[in-house]
């Protein structure tokens, strides 16, 4: 009878047992954590958010889910207190045995993610199906507290240094003024919409020391007139290029179109169509990158904020540059000066033109990932499929950046100048980051 007591007792501990080990398979796989990212991602985008704004979204949540895995394994991550602009220590409470740290991880990069800009409770309903779900799989409420009360002490750390970063400063900055001068940004069609962020290079930068701590060489100085100039030929070359696209230039263009809310045209008919931003398409690339090369849950977290901060940094240079010189695009100018009826395959985005924004971004995302995973890293680039636009895979991350410049020349929207000078700035600024960030030891 004993025996049978024993073998019962026993039974009892081992299916506990599993059930506590099946809520940790559930929670500490990082694919949740990528889909995470990519549920906040769905939600900028459908707050209409432009790519600079998404951007801060993406890195003050990303770092709150980083400060949770730092400060529950510091033998293998350091925090980014004091290595940040303005953020200092990072005060954690105790690590008790309750504390799941992916789930902690998981619930900050949500309140946080969704604090930032949009009001709080945007993601709640998928928050609360993560914690229905890893209860059906036995997690205890003692756990759920614990995590919960250890994720909301940082992010609520995290939240009140991004209230000093000039954002809501920025809110009510004055506008740009578009001024009738030869070579200047105006209003481009359907939408002719304002200058988006003037002021963007007044936020607070994460690593670097400035916006425009890297100076690039002015831009060809305007001239159409004359045919033999550096300017001339570099529209006429952007001119022939889309008079002439092959299907593959065409399906590069779309693909790292990445065009948050462009406005379509049919007669009298207009409607609104939404994609990831670039910094979105980025952050779905981490998790497709994570996942190729089987990365652990505290991993694919470092990554992302290491990739999200390189993203932000990059934003803050590029504008500083494009509101120095204000310059016109391809659009306006061939309408003004050579063919009134031209049209880039793209719709251009508002704001100036050089230097271009999505080349920046995405060379300093490449350096920033090729610090994780390392270079030559192959994958295949899934981001667009849900938008209708079939994959591309790439040598590594910087071929994919590289892409990226032919892409927004073959969109008609930047001359190539402009993106290859984009292109080496936003390495400067990937590799800087990369060299100052001190998070995995």
């Amino acid at each position: 009878m004993k025996k049978i007591i024993g073998c019962l007792f026993l039974a009892i501990i081992l299916f506990a047992c599993m059930q506590n080990n099946e809520y940790k398979t559930f929670l500490h796989n990082p694919a949740i954590f990528s889909n995470t990212v990519h549920e906040l991602n769905t939600v900028v985008m459908g707050n209409n958010f432009p790519p600079m704004i998404a951007s801060r979204n993406y890195v003050y949540a990303a770092i709150a889910a980083y400060e949770v895995i730092a400060a529950a394994d510091p033998q293998q991550y350091q925090s980014l207190g004091n290595q940040l602009n303005g953020l200092g220590i990072v005060h954690a409470p105790p690590l008790t045995p309750y504390v799941d740290k992916e789930l902690a991880s998981l619930l900050a990069y949500i309140k946080v993610g969704e604090a930032v800009t949009f009001p709080e409770g945007s993601m709640n309903a998928y928050r609360d199906s993560i914690i229905s779900l890893a209860k059906d799989k036995g997690m205890s409420s003692k756990v759920e507290e614990a995590s919960r009360f250890f994720a909301d002490s940082i992010s609520r750390e995290i939240i009140r240094w991004s209230k000093k970063d000039n954002y809501l400063q920025t809110r009510g900055a004055e506008k740009y003024t578009v001024k009738d001068i030869p070579g200047r940004w105006v209003p481009t069609p359907p939408m002719y919409a304002s200058a988006a962020e003037p002021h963007w290079m007044e936020i607070r930068p994460m690593v670097i020391d400035s916006a425009g701590v890297f100076q690039p060489a002015p831009p060809p100085a305007f001239n159409i007139s004359d045919k033999s100039s550096k300017y001339y030929s570099e529209v006429m070359a952007i001119k022939n290029a889309i008079d002439s696209l092959t299907p593959e230039q065409k399906h590069m263009a779309e693909f790292w179109d990445d065009n948050p809310f462009k406005m379509n045209v049919t007669g009298h008919v207009m409607f609104g169509s939404k994609k990831f931003s670039p910094p979105g398409h980025w952050m779905s690339v981490v998790g497709i990158a994570a996942q190729k090369a089987n990365a652990d849950y505290a991993t694919t977290v470092y990554a992302t904020a290491k990739t999200a901060i390189a993203l932000f940094d990059a934003f803050i240079e590029c504008w500083y540059v494009k509101y120095k010189y204000n310059t016109i695009r391809p659009e306006s100018v061939i309408n003004k000066y050579i063919d009134a009826n031209w049209r880039p395959y793209l719709q251009t985005p508002a704001f100036p033109e050089y230097t271009c924004g999505h080349s920046t971004i995405s060379s300093s995302a490449a350096e920033a990932l090729t610090s994780v995973f390392g270079d030559n890293f192959q994958y295949t680039d899934s981001t667009e499929l849900e938008f209708g636009i079939k994959s591309r895979s790439f040598k590594s991350f910087r071929h994919a950046a590289e892409e990226n410049n032919w892409a927004r020349f073959y969109g008609g929207l930047h001359f190539h100048n402009s993106c290859i000078i984009s292109t080496n700035i936003g390495k400067k600024v990937g590799g800087l980051i990369a060299q100052r960030l001190k998070m995995k030891k």
